[in-house]
């Protein structure tokens, strides 16, 4: 049996025609409301104040991004497809991470 590491993607705060996407806290929002999905199930009234380890912001090249783990989708799959829609949506740029 071949453990295979789940993939990650970025999110870019770049548009598909190459514009910043607004508001500027974007990524924040969206990795905030994903942070009660952590390994565990350890959201919830009792969670400390954070981000999961699935939806994380950060900065790439200088673009606001927020990298997402495919596993949200096995701890939730409405989550998992809440993040990918809102790239579509908006039509965000979305890129495998290499390595996983």
């Amino acid at each position: 049996m071949t453990f295979q590491k789940p993939r990650q993607y970025l999110i870019h705060g770049l548009t598909l025609e190459g514009r910043t996407f607004r508001p500027s806290d974007w990524a924040e929002r969206l990795a905030g409301a994903m942070s009660s999905f952590r390994p565990g199930g350890g959201g919830g009234i009792g969670a400390y104040i954070g981000y999961s380890p699935y939806c994380v912001p950060q900065v790439v090249d200088g673009v606001k991004c927020v990298r997402v783990n495919e596993a949200l989708r096995d701890i939730e799959p409405m989550a998992g497809d809440f993040v990918m829609n809102f790239a579509r949506d908006n039509q965000l740029r979305v890129s495998e991470v290499a390595g996983g």
